[in-house]
């Protein structure tokens, strides 16, 4: 997590990012932030951690792209799986059916995210081919170009 959000908006929209996901609890202004965020040609992403009600992004929801649901405390890898942030998972799914929904702690909901997996893995090609496959399997069902890879 950095401090001072709103000073990173620009650079990185300047340097090609396509998303911008923050803690709602890094910044007061929020609102401002999105819209700053959405002006700059970005998607919009929030983070919850494991101590944030869910409800709390609710009024944002429409708003941006993606959630961003931490399974384990943010700046330490390796952690286990915080079971607990399951009910706000399926609470995002069934009141944002359409929202991404991006998930920490080795588990992927709709988006890929790795960390530590990347860092410890003894074989990384290895690492970064299984989680393609992963991804090629999923889509596979929604995709003919990659179905057509599989055929």
């Amino acid at each position: 997590m950095v401090s001072r959000l709103e000073q990173w908006v620009k650079p990185m929209a300047v340097v090609g990012a396509n998303q911008y996901t923050f803690h709602l609890e890094a910044t007061n202004y929020p609102g401002a932030l999105i819209k700053d965020i959405r002006e700059n040609g970005m998607k919009v992403g929030l983070a919850i951690k494991w101590g944030i009600t869910v409800e709390y992004l609710a009024p944002w929801a429409n708003q941006i792209g993606m959630v961003l649901v931490m399974t384990v405390e943010p700046g330490f890898g390796g952690q286990k799986f915080i079971e607990d942030m399951m009910p706000k998972i399926h609470w995002l799914r069934t009141q944002f059916p359409s929202l991404d929904i991006e998930v920490n702690g080795g588990v992927g909901v709709n988006m890929i995210v790795s960390g530590s997996v990347l860092a410890t893995m003894k074989e990384f090609f290895f690492c970064i081919l299984n989680l393609l496959i992963s991804w090629f399997y999923k889509k596979r069902k929604e995709s003919p170009e990659v179905q057509a890879l599989f055929s």
